[in-house]
């Protein structure tokens, strides 16, 4: 006969088993079920752009967009597959077939939103203006070529960039828009998205350096499955670019120069680190608040401007202003400046499209080399003396 203590002794012994086992089963389904997530194959060569980043797998792409919004914590993810591929549960699919439908992307696009009107030379590089199907706003649009689509009624009219007519979108049914935001709480985009439409959230413009903005042209080549030709544009223009800074280091002098204007009684103009100071280094410049930190814009007050920059060389980018009256007219104070006296103030605003949006704040971003260009001419004319410039003129009288 066995003793209590005994019977309790094995009870507690079948137990600790049947908990042991019971655990081993679950540890051993765990491992079984754990995602196995790819390694990509390669991985698109991105020079100077920190914003985007693009992964081969071999049967997709995965386009990761690292900068969707300043300070952004998270990153926008898509996968790009072609058009005509059915996604499934096999094993190369696998990971696929658990994306949400949202972040799939079929490549390449052939009807799509864009949000800002330097998206549109973007599209026209790759010869996909075709594609643009809406756009908000479309009286800030310069291009001639867009324009005619516009003219013919291929690209529609979507209304205010914050108050787009999401009706009026979802009618068009675009496959994707491309987007660019101030924060991660847009409900614009959320309702977007849940009509099942993708929104990248485009960070060009977040990008610190000139080439740097202009290479997110592979970002659209990899939507519309033009990486090579994007590529090829690329290459060009960042030639082009180094060569001009080449030249500039040519010059004998190094001019001084004061940039920005007064708005409500502060003075921005650009901090030491932003695309703009760089512009100016490799104009080969003295810009004067070179040595500034930050990277975006420094609001200082008139005195202090006045105190540092009154005998600066020239004056560039004064602004919207586009004439000597009118910067008069707006504070006589700016008639102390040498610059202003010697009528050597030029600005990008002069230039515009015809529906009077200013062309330079449109190309100037994938045109980075002729932005240096025109920069070179003003302040080193005779390293370039055969060339016209296409946006930086001096103020009319």
């Amino acid at each position: 006969m066995i003793l209590l203590p005994e019977m309790l002794m094995l009870m507690k012994f079948r137990n600790l088993l049947l908990l042991f086992l019971l655990y081993s089963f679950f540890v051993f389904s765990c491992k079984q079920e754990k995602k196995e997530v790819p390694s990509p194959q390669s991985t698109t060569f991105i020079k100077y752009a920190n914003g985007f980043e693009i992964q081969e797998f071999g049967n997709y792409r995965k386009l990761i967009i690292k900068s969707p919004y300043p300070n952004a914590a998270e990153f926008q993810e898509f996968y790009l597959v072609d058009e005509n591929k059915v996604v499934n549960a096999s094993s190369n699919d696998r990971l696929l077939s658990e994306v949400p439908a949202k972040d799939i992307i079929k490549k390449p696009l052939k009807k799509v939103v864009v949000t800002s009107t330097t998206h549109i030379p973007m599209l026209e590089l790759l010869g996909e203006e075709i594609s643009l199907v809406g756009f908000p706003n479309l009286k800030y649009i310069s291009s001639a070529k867009t324009n005619t689509l516009i003219n013919e009624g291929k690209i529609k009219e979507l209304g205010k960039e914050e108050q787009i007519n999401t009706e009026v979108l979802l009618e068009l049914q675009p496959e994707a828009v491309i987007g660019f935001s101030l924060g991660s709480n847009n409900k614009l985009f959320e309702n977007i998205e849940k009509a099942g439409i993708p929104v990248l959230l485009n960070g060009d413009w977040l990008e610190e350096t000139p080439l740097g903005r202009a290479e997110w042209i592979k970002f659209f080549g990899a939507l519309f499955n033009k990486e090579k030709q994007a590529d090829s544009i690329f290459n060009k223009i960042e030639k082009e670019y180094l060569e001009a800074k080449k030249i500039a280091q040519n010059a004998t002098d190094k001019p001084t120069i004061i940039s920005g204007v007064q708005f409500n009684d502060v003075w921005n103009l650009p901090a030491g680190e932003s695309f703009v100071a760089q512009f100016l280094k490799d104009a080969n410049t003295n810009y004067l608040w070179a040595d500034t930190k930050g990277k975006g814009s420094l609001s200082l007050s008139f005195e202090s401007v006045f105190e540092r920059a009154q005998n600066a060389d020239l004056w560039i980018s004064p602004g919207h202003y586009t004439s000597f009256s009118q910067l008069l007219e707006a504070n006589q104070h700016y008639a102390r400046f040498d610059a202003f006296s010697k009528k050597k103030v030029y600005s990008f605003s002069l230039k515009t499209g015809e529906n009077n949006g200013v062309i330079y704040y449109e190309l100037a971003p994938v045109q980075p080399h002729l932005v240096l260009k025109d920069l070179i001419k003003v302040v080193h004319p005779e390293l370039l003396p055969e060339y016209q410039p296409n946006f930086l003129e001096k103020l009319r009288d």
